[in-house]
């Protein structure tokens, strides 16, 4: 079949890379693309992503048999709605069922409202109000954009003091009508991972876990970013913990949603805490993670299109749980300096896409070609460097070592990405 993928980052280069393995697949068309998705798909650089109108209208041009949407801003657009009113299958939830991850509001008082368990929270649209609900609260405080904020739209404070900087900044329009509300939440202590399933509206298929890193710089220091690296298999999630978080949290959130009209179908992202009390949700995703989805891609050992496919028709009774590879898998992200606030744009990349063997994958995000060929980076996140290895430690040493071949003096990425497994081990 003829497939269209909707998005340009790391993840859908990953996406595609995958799809293109795939005896099922005949054309792969992607919008807008990137330039190392070309290398797999026929790009279609106009359609912009959250151009819902534009991308159904090229789905029904193109005749394909499947849309894969990657990113989330799509998925808000309300493409999967437009698409399943044109008969076209769709890998991705209604706007009703996106708003899992486009309201941190929604998504919680939908966890209250089923009992499925995630910190105690509360909801505030004004400064005052979100100042005085601190003396709720103990530091650190969480305090989160309530709408989609490219995974920048979460701050942890130490003290009140800088809190309350942040709520002023949340509430005064630092990321514009998605933090017209805040949500602040108790902090959780444990360890946290991205546990995924592959969803028909009614049904669940586990699709493996990873772990990132979503602060800047090395230590788990600097500001939240979208990503700066991850890993997978993640030690956190042991049989036990898994088994739990499907029967406490996967399966029930599934049925409610089905019972509130909007049944999910597609990838579920579940943000996890491995708490005292046992694994919580810190927050819905509505798409894959990235750079999760870098390193699923990478360990799975299948055909992914089945999966794709049976999501969006509504069915995936007759699929077993997908087989993924012993290996470890890492990915490290290179970003533009300057990232995540006023990344640098326009800076020269050479030597990403050299040979680096068999083991290492380097997945586009933010790059364009100039006329004359050269690659530039456009965007905060830049590269996604993944290598395979037979444990933690000789993954990241093939990440690192292709990390090093790069020639991109304007970016920077965090040299510890993976340090929890590779202490436990």
């Amino acid at each position: 079949m003829d497939i269209l993928l909707v998005g340009s980052g790391g993840r859908e280069h990953a996406l595609a890379w995958k799809m293109r393995q795939s005896p099922l697949v005949e054309r792969l068309f992607c919008a807008p693309g990137n330039p190392g998705i070309a290398k797999v798909a026929e790009c279609i650089a106009d359609v912009r992503a959250d151009d819902a109108e534009g991308l159904a209208r090229l789905a029904r041009e193109l005749k394909v048999g499947l849309v894969v949407v990657g990113p989330e801003v799509a998925l808000a657009a309300g493409l999967a709605d437009l698409l399943n009113a044109a008969g076209i299958p769709c890998f991705g939830p209604s706007a009703k069922a996106a708003q899992l991850e486009t309201s941190k509001a929604f998504s919680k008082a939908f966890l209250e409202r089923h009992e499925i368990p995630t910190a105690h929270y509360g909801v505030y649209d004004r400064v005052k109000d979100a100042k005085a609900a601190l003396q709720v609260f103990k530091p650190p405080y969480v305090i989160k954009a309530d709408g989609l904020a490219a995974g920048k739209g979460v701050a942890i404070s130490p003290d009140r003091r800088d809190a309350e900087a942040e709520i002023e900044r949340m509430l005064g329009g630092r990321f514009g009508s998605a933090g017209s509300r805040v949500v602040i939440e108790e902090f959780m202590e444990g360890e946290e991972g991205s546990l995924f399933a592959l969803c028909d509206g009614k049904r669940a298929v586990l699709f493996g876990g990873a772990q990132d890193h979503k602060r800047a710089f090395d230590g788990d220091l600097g500001p939240n970013t979208g990503g700066m690296g991850a890993y997978s298999p993640a030690p956190v999630f042991d049989e036990a913990m898994v088994t739990t978080a499907n029967r406490r949290i996967v399966q029930p959130a599934l049925k409610a949603m089905a019972a509130e009209g909007a049944p999910y179908k597609g990838v579920l992202y579940v943000g996890l805490m491995s708490t005292e009390e046992g694994p919580k949700v810190v927050e819905f995703n509505a798409r894959f993670g990235d750079p999760e989805c870098q390193v699923l891609m990478m360990r799975m050992a299948g055909d992914i299109v089945p999966y794709l496919l049976a999501c969006a028709r509504g069915d995936v009774s007759r699929l077993l749980e997908p087989e993924f590879k012993p290996q470890t898998v890492i990915c490290v992200v290179m970003a533009a300096k300057g990232y995540p606030d006023s990344p640098l744009e326009g800076s020269i990349i050479r030597g990403a896409e050299q040979d680096f063997g068999p083991h290492v994958q380097v997945f586009h995000a933010g790059t364009q070609r100039r006329e004359d060929g050269t690659l530039v980076s456009v965007g905060g996140r830049v590269l996604s460097v993944c290598a395979e290895g037979d444990d933690i430690a000789e993954a990241r040493e093939r990440a690192y070592a292709a990390v090093r071949k790069i020639d991109w003096p304007g970016g920077f990425n965090r040299t510890d990405i993976g340090w929890r497994a590779l202490e436990r081990e």
